[in-house]
């Protein structure tokens, strides 16, 4: 059996567990999976470039996830005026004075020796920071008092929603950037570390900055690319239509707007793949793979490794923006207490080595299948318990305890999964070439 065949059978097998999932649960249910697995490969695509073309370990992928979702709140929601009144000036001033702070420090860092030069900076730092919280938080104080119930925050530009998938991206790019020119000089191990660190204060100030997105009160009602269902419902040519179908205007209102972002969605998806792809036949693609594979001979060949990695870096982050406002536009809702770096980067790095690190179709395989099976090992093990416990008394201590544990499934499936592709096939359902 050549590649070809093998690939179309294995993602035919992908697509077969999305549509039996819809004859044996519901539509709405597959269309959901599907929706959720087109994000995920895509989440996938940008731990691949960094992983599979570079051999960079980052492990602070949800960070960038949630930097996306914010981007989506910033760009699409309307202003908040009278926040903007109350301190949004004052807020940007804070800001600006803060970086400036550490462009100061850097530069007196570098113009000065010796003890002038600690003397210096330490005043900088002190000094700078002292200014600014007295700039920053009365203004943070009077934005959050302005009806905290429903705004307390400034808001974004009122842009159209699929501009914030952009914007997410350049957002996680950026951030990115900043990040790499810091920490990837540091050893695969050690940047595992601080990208996991970073990620965390990502989420962590997301959490509690409510004047930049509410913090854990969460904004609900983003815009939407697509049709609300309750307009749909509403629309008497639409229900003419389910009716004519044979459909109840409720499920058929839900289908249509879940399968409407099924195409945005997609449409993404091959955007971003077919670049992938075209990156990694180029001679940049083979340079990046010669400098994953052995940095020290591609650096007597003159090459900038450093250099190299910061930009494989920043494209892969971006790309991890981009999923992330795709999921925050689906959600309808940015909320930042759902981001768990730990849990999710576990995943995302499972659809990667499962699907086939280095080989940009093997991570989206990965991750439509391992999205899938996330999704329904729980109600299939509890369906399996149910089946082994049916012959027990109700009262039984044993299929209690079977039955409770069946919450569980999902982590030890992912578990032998993992340890069955690395001991079959330990480059993957689709290794790379």
């Amino acid at each position: 059996m050549n590649d070809t065949v093998k690939n179309s059978l294995l993602f035919a097998a992908v697509a077969a567990l999305i549509v039996g999932t819809g004859f044996m649960q519901s539509w709405n249910s597959a269309l959901g999976l599907l929706n959720m697995g087109l994000i995920s490969a895509i989440m996938a695509l940008g731990v691949n470039l960094q992983w599979g073309f570079a051999g960079l370990f980052n492990v602070g992928v949800m960070g960038f996830v949630a930097l996306g979702g914010l981007a989506v709140v910033m760009t699409s929601m309307p202003p908040v005026t009278e926040a903007w009144a109350a301190g949004g000036l004052r807020v940007m001033a804070a800001l600006a004075f803060g970086a400036a702070t550490i462009v100061a420090t850097v530069f007196a860092y570098k113009r000065l020796a010796g003890r002038a030069r600690t003397v210096t900076v330490l005043a900088i730092l002190i000094g700078g920071f002292f200014i600014y919280r007295a700039l920053f938080d009365p203004a943070v104080e009077a934005i959050e008092a302005i009806n905290p119930a429903a705004t307390g925050y400034l808001g974004g530009l009122g842009l159209p929603v699929l501009l914030a998938w952009v914007m997410g991206g350049l957002l996680a790019a950026g951030v990115a950037w900043l990040i790499g020119k810091t920490a990837l000089g540091l050893r695969s191990d050690y940047l595992a570390i601080a990208t996991l660190g970073i990620a965390e204060i990502i989420i962590a100030v997301m959490k509690n900055e409510d004047w930049l997105a509410r913090g854990v009160k969460n904004v609900n009602g983003l815009p939407r690319p697509v049709p609300k269902e309750i307009g749909l419902q509403e629309t008497e040519s639409f229900v003419q239509a389910a009716q004519n179908l044979g459909m109840d205007p409720v499920t058929a209102s839900s289908l249509y707007v879940k399968a409407g972002y099924s195409l945005l969605f997609a449409a993404v998806l091959i955007l971003i793949l077919v670049a992938s792809q075209l990156a990694l036949k180029s001679p940049w693609g083979r340079m990046m793979r010669a400098i994953r594979d052995n940095e020290v001979a591609a650096e007597a060949m003159g090459k900038n490794v450093t250099r190299r990695h910061l930009q494989i870096f920043v494209l892969g982050s971006a790309v991890c923006g981009i999923a992330g406002a795709m999921m925050t536009t689906l959600d309808g809702q940015l909320t930042p207490g759902t981001y768990n770096p730990l849990r999710f980067t576990f995943l995302i790095w499972v659809m990667v080595i499962v699907g086939g690190s280095g080989n940009n179709l093997g991570a989206v395989l990965g991750g439509f299948l391992i999205w899938w099976l996330w999704i329904q090992v729980e109600p299939i093990g509890l369906w399996t318990m149910e089946l082994i416990t049916s012959g027990m008394a109700d009262d039984s201590a044993l299929r209690a305890h079977l039955l409770d544990s069946a919450a569980h499934m999902r982590l030890m499936t992912m578990g032998i999964i993992l340890l069955l592709v690395l001991r079959f096939s330990p480059r993957g359902l689709i290794p790379e070439k």
